[in-house]
């Protein structure tokens, strides 16, 4: 059993795939080029927005969505100190600052009631803030509606980490079309995902749009004309070729791991009730870029051992907030700062998923979660 079963889904659309990647050969065309171009077209007519822009990774397009906003060193930006650390490190490479808020324990999302007194509380001080860019995190996005308002009502910019929720709706409104720019990544592991790094950015602006495709071929707007200082960051040919192929199967997939996530919280909510599954807020769907648990009670790294020694794949996303991370030291912020970010550190756990997992298969993962639970409780108590 695989945490992600790459290799059962390619042997699903072999075919498909390797015709594909066997036509970038023939034509020897490596870098953008026509399948960049088809699958930009795709996916911005499928996310409804009038631009889609392929880059070299997720983070290249969140480095890139802030480039495009002119995003200047000591400016500041709202986010979310759990999340994986590129979301705040594009920020800081930039030389501006990240400033966290807290996240709603239910949905591991921003938590919307706290970012209108910290960006109050920041202008008082003087600091000069210029957006917001909330995390759609395990699959599922955030309030956007009132991050919006709250944006709106400060001036401020919003851009959306949509790397793990490329497909989730929102008031029937799909992920990466919900701000003024949003970002995918198509990290292998994705949802939708290459067979490397890749990644798109998504806006109806068009001057943005035009701004992020000069910085991604080194700031070009004519061959040898650089007009901005920009960055290696383009998408390539045989990436785009390979998410293409998939994305034709994307809806199916997507019906899949939600199939699968209910099967899980099933499995869970009838034998392993002390156990928080994945909370899916009103009017929002998940792609379960990963199915994420709570353990409560300390336990989650003993759960975590006996799986390990019992063979069932497992990760942790993530293991610190970002605020703890000794990249971040300067910033000054110690344990305490945002409980609840620090406390699912301390408990969550994710388990297999993808589009291909079994029934059978997530009844064994649960069946040793089950006995990892007992084991655990029963070390506890002695």
């Amino acid at each position: 059993m695989k945490f992600v079963d790459l290799g059962r889904q390619y042997q699903n659309y072999r075919q498909e795939i390797d015709s594909a990647i066997h036509e970038i050969i023939k034509e020897s065309r490596f870098i953008l080029g026509k399948p960049v171009e088809d699958l930009e077209t795709a996916l911005a007519d499928y996310v409804k927005v009038s631009h889609a822009i392929g880059v070299g990774s997720g983070t290249d397009g969140l480095l890139l969505a802030l480039m495009a906003m002119d995003l200047k060193p000591g400016e500041e930006v709202i986010t979310t100190p759990f999340t994986f650390i590129a979301t705040a490190e594009v920020i800081a490479f930039l030389k501006a600052k990240p400033v966290f808020v807290d996240i709603n324990p239910k949905s591991f999302n921003l938590d919307t009631s706290e970012i209108r007194d910290t960006l109050a509380a920041r202008q008082k001080a003087g600091a000069r803030m210029r957006g917001i860019l909330p995390v759609s995190l395990y699959g599922q996005c955030p309030d956007m509606d009132e991050i919006n308002e709250i944006a709106s009502e400060f001036g401020l910019v919003v851009i959306e980490d949509a790397c793990q929720s490329f497909g989730a709706r929102y008031k029937d409104r799909l992920s990466c079309g919900l701000s003024d720019i949003g970002v995918t990544s198509f990290f292998p592991s994705k949802p939708l995902g290459a067979y490397g790094d890749g990644g798109m950015v998504f806006t109806d602006d068009p001057e943005k749009a035009d701004m992020i495709r000069c910085l991604r071929v080194h700031g070009q707007k004519a061959r040898y004309q650089h007009e901005e200082i920009g960055l290696n960051a383009r998408l390539d040919s045989i990436q785009a070729a390979i998410v293409l192929a998939k994305f034709a199967h994307f809806d199916d997939e997507i019906k899949a791991r939600q199939e699968a996530a209910i099967h899980y919280s099933e499995l869970i909510n009838r034998k392993i009730p002390e156990i928080q599954t994945p909370e899916i807020m009103p009017e929002r769907t998940s792609v379960y870029a990963q199915y994420t648990i709570r353990i409560p009670g300390g336990l989650r790294d003993q759960v975590a051992g006996f799986l390990k020694q019992e063979g069932i794949p497992f990760a942790i996303h993530y293991p610190n907030p970002v605020h703890l991370q000794p990249a971040f030291k300067g910033l000054g912020l110690g344990p305490g700062s945002f409980p609840h970010a620090e406390r699912a550190a301390e408990e969550v756990l994710s388990l297999p998923m993808h589009a291909f997992i079994t029934p059978e298969e997530q009844e064994i993962v649960i069946d040793c979660f089950e006995r990892a639970i007992g084991v655990t409780w029963t070390k506890k108590l002695k």
